[in-house]
């Protein structure tokens, strides 16, 4: 009797590449090992992982899915291309979480793709924002028409099947625009990546999204305007299963990437399901979070979060000046309740982190100098990230300059939140940038540094863990002329990963001066990094380290109106005053 003709299995190729970009000189930043994990390739390799497990492009097909995340891998073009040739270009090139300061790298990647006649796919918060704020054409959109790059705009949950169904077919479109239908996340796959290209970043963590959208209405954020303000959030169940995926592989770090978690609505039950894993199950969670400045009034929340793993918060304080922050529609930052947040973390051992923009309306460089010194001096803040105020393609403030015809910078490679790309009312363009740079040389002095080491102490924050964050954030921006969080161990380069348009340096040059480079910044690393340990060492040996006092660390009291953190500017003045006011109305002391 003949037996049935069966098919030959044939093998779907995605891959998906989170892209880099180039630094002044035109090189990709690379590194041996990267600082920050991408949420993004975790989360479209988990949805990705379920189509290849559910067989979505049916059973005589199977996916291939490779994660090439650009910031600690080469992206080698023409061994892939080979790759899909051998499987007659069956499958596509997905780019994936492109940012603005990526998109001319992520075309730059596509470029040769394309010209091979395999299907490309870009995806991120460039496209969307662009597609949900403007008008589908500005900020080089249609250099992915012309090239035949799909758009893919808006998430992917419950939506990539269809779009690979598309491309085995032949079928692929020019735009897929979800920005109206955003997905709940709810028993959707969770984010997750093999412990192989998770241990290519410092410290082997991961990262998921707990939730997404954010209620708040600040005029510099693209987030609002791609995930929108309404909170949708996963649930305590698929919070668990993702611990246990990578607890199964030895993964137990996490940066919980929700833009401010203390505005998911279901942080209490994720909190609890987190305490319980690590208390009765022994699970050794480290977590960081992204939240408000109004978080500690949330009643629990800080303590339950100590108890969950949380052992880095990141704060948006953006700025002390309350006109700075009016102007940018962050009205819920009040600089009357910056201390008695900052010292609620303290009073848990938890390591504060907080991002400060630079370039608001009100901002010269000698306000910045002055805010900095006021900063080091009365705020508790372990780590402060500086940031250019940037018009980001997606974000109301880049959609009123467009509209407006206000000029700003052409190439987006620069839109890295760390070079000027518009102009300022007080400043000019060079006083800026300069200002920006001369920022982290002001924050972290060897006297300042060993403040926070000392502060550390007499908290119980980890001075070990603190040390290291000392030596990346002091030293990146003046070795590597990178920010700290684009930053890593090793810096790698190629002559052949040199920008298009600019000349390819000569392998003789090119390699004796990168060998020398790296040897006189490793030399300053090191030096950094003995004199940190020798601070750490004697202040361990301190009997009297837990007694450490000073301005930012003593408790909140009726004498913080006297500080310069409300005294040095006029909005500072009207909020001690509007915040006196609503005390005598209610009888209740709001800071």
């Amino acid at each position: 009797m003949p037996q049935p003709i069966v098919a030959p299995r044939r093998r779907f190729q995605l891959i998906l590449i989170k892209p880099s970009h180039y630094d002044d000189d035109g090189y990709v930043i690379r590194w041996w090992r990267a600082m920050t994990p991408s949420n993004s390739l975790a989360a479209v390799y988990g949805i990705a992982a379920d189509c290849a497990e559910r067989r979505v492009l049916g059973p005589d097909v199977t996916i291939d899915i490779e994660v090439i995340d650009e910031t600690n891998t080469r992206v080698d073009i023409p061994a892939l291309v080979s790759r899909f040739k051998r499987h007659d270009d069956f499958g596509c090139v997905a780019l994936v979480g492109v940012q603005s300061n990526q998109y001319p790298r992520a075309l730059d990647i596509a470029r040769p793709f394309r010209a091979a006649g395999i299907a490309v796919l870009i995806g991120g918060f460039h496209v969307s924002g662009c597609l949900s704020m403007l008008d589908g054409h500005a900020v080089d959109l249609d250099a992915c028409g012309e090239m035949g790059v799909a758009i893919f705009a808006g998430e992917a949950e419950g939506r990539l099947e269809a779009v690979l169904a598309d491309v085995a077919a032949g079928r692929l479109a020019p735009v897929y625009n979800y920005m109206k239908d955003l997905p709940g996340m709810e028993g959707m796959p969770v984010p997750f990546l093999p412990k192989r290209y998770i241990e290519r970043t410092l410290g082997a963590s991961s990262s998921f999204d707990a939730g997404r959208g954010c209620p708040y209405q600040c005029s510099f954020c693209t987030i609002i305007n791609v995930q929108g303000r309404k909170s949708r959030y996963r649930s305590a169940d698929d919070i668990e299963r993702l611990v246990r995926l990578n607890w199964a592989q030895g993964i137990g770090k996490f940066f919980i990437t929700d833009d401010n978690f203390a505005r998911n609505k279901e942080w209490e039950a994720t909190f609890d399901r987190l305490i319980e894993l690590r208390e009765r199950e022994g699970i050794p969670l480290g977590l960081m979070i992204q939240v408000d400045t109004l978080c500690h009034r949330i009643p629990n929340f800080i303590e339950k979060a100590k108890r969950a793993g949380v052992n880095k918060v990141f704060i948006g304080l953006e700025n002390i000046n309350p006109d700075n922050l009016a102007a940018a529609k962050k009205r819920q930052n009040k600089i009357t309740e910056y201390r008695k947040m900052l010292l609620a973390w303290k009073q848990q051992g938890i390591l504060t982190i907080a991002g400060y923009i630079l370039g608001f309306p009100a901002d010269t460089p000698e306000t910045i100098r002055r805010d900095i010194a006021i900063i080091q001096q009365e705020l508790p803040i372990d780590l402060l990230e500086f940031f250019c105020l940037t018009p980001l393609p997606g974000s109301e403030d880049h959609q009123t300059l467009w509209r407006n015809g206000v000029a700003m910078d052409g190439d987006l490679n620069r839109y890295d939140v760390e070079h000027v790309c518009t102009a300022h009312a007080k400043m000019s363009a060079k006083q800026w940038q300069d200002i920006y740079h001369e920022a982290w040389l002001l924050y972290y002095t060897p006297a300042h540094m060993k403040t926070l080491l000392r502060r550390a102490a007499a908290v119980g924050v980890p001075i070990g863990n603190l040390a290291k964050y000392l030596l990346t954030f002091s030293t990146t921006d003046r070795l590597e002329n990178v920010h700290p969080l684009q930053g890593g161990i090793l810096r790698l380069k190629h002559p052949s990963e040199r920008r298009p348009g600019l000349a390819r340096e000569n392998a003789w040059s090119f390699w004796p001066r990168l060998c020398w480079e790296t040897l006189v910044k490793h030399a300053i690393l090191i030096r950094a990094a003995v004199r940190l340990l020798i601070w750490q060492s004697a202040i361990m040996r301190d009997r009297d380290a837990g007694k450490y006092m000073d301005p930012a660390l003593t408790p909140v009291g009726d004498d913080d109106e006297t500080l310069d953190l409300m005294t040095k500017t006029t909005g500072a003045l009207a909020a001690v005053a509007h915040a006196r006011k609503i005390a005598e109305l209610t009888g209740v002391k709001v800071a």
